[in-house]
């Protein structure tokens, strides 16, 4: 009995000197009152969503939400994610010229077909976890990016359109140095996605 007793007492010391694996957890936030509305995720481009993301880049102003939808997404205190998508690339091309009181431009389809979705991560300042990984987690699986660059203050993540497809909930892992921040995306949100 008494060594039974000794050997949990030496596991709960051993266990106390041991460092856990450091995670928080964040629910995803899409912006909301992006016009024109949209319900169907992020999806490869088609006639409708592109024309659909020329309209939203024509609106202008300073931050407008159907282009910049992700602004704020999974915030927490060590990392900004930025997404790519093929509507957000056509978007943002139409937006950023409009900006500039040029007439809209008519951004390649061909090459935003050939877009797939991308996890932009920069570093929070001050921040002491650089990003080392993402990872989406959903039906029970763990789906890896495709592709993974690495730079100073953060990295580029890209995936396959099913990766967040707006077909159920998932978990963005964002793998960092020292923790690892866990964003929770429900369905509705990820619909919101463009």
């Amino acid at each position: 009995m008494s060594r039974c007793l000794g050997t949990a007492v030496l596991v709960s010391a051993l266990a106390f000197f041991v460092p856990a694996a450091a995670s928080a957890q964040v629910k995803a936030q899409a912006r909301t009152g992006a016009t024109p509305p949209w319900i169907k995720g992020i999806l490869p481009i088609s006639a409708e969503s592109y024309w659909q993301a020329v309209e939203c880049g024509k609106l202008g102003g300073e931050n407008p939400a159907c282009v910049f939808w992700d602004t704020g997404l999974c915030k927490n205190e060590d990392f900004t994610l930025a997404m790519y998508t093929p509507y957000k690339s056509v978007a943002y091309e139409v937006w950023r010229v409009v900006r500039q009181m040029q007439p809209a431009p008519t951004p390649s389809f061909q090459e935003a077909q050939r877009t797939r979705v991308t996890v932009g991560v920069t570093g929070e300042r001050g921040s002491k976890n650089p990003i080392a990984s993402v990872a989406v987690r959903r039906g029970g699986k763990t789906l890896q990016p495709a592709t993974t660059t690495l730079e100073a203050n953060g990295g580029r993540f890209t995936f396959d359109y099913p990766a967040f497809a707006a077909t159920g909930s998932l978990t963005l892992d964002l793998v960092g140095k020292t923790k690892t921040i866990s964003c929770a995306i429900d369905q509705t949100t990820l619909a919101q996605f463009r």
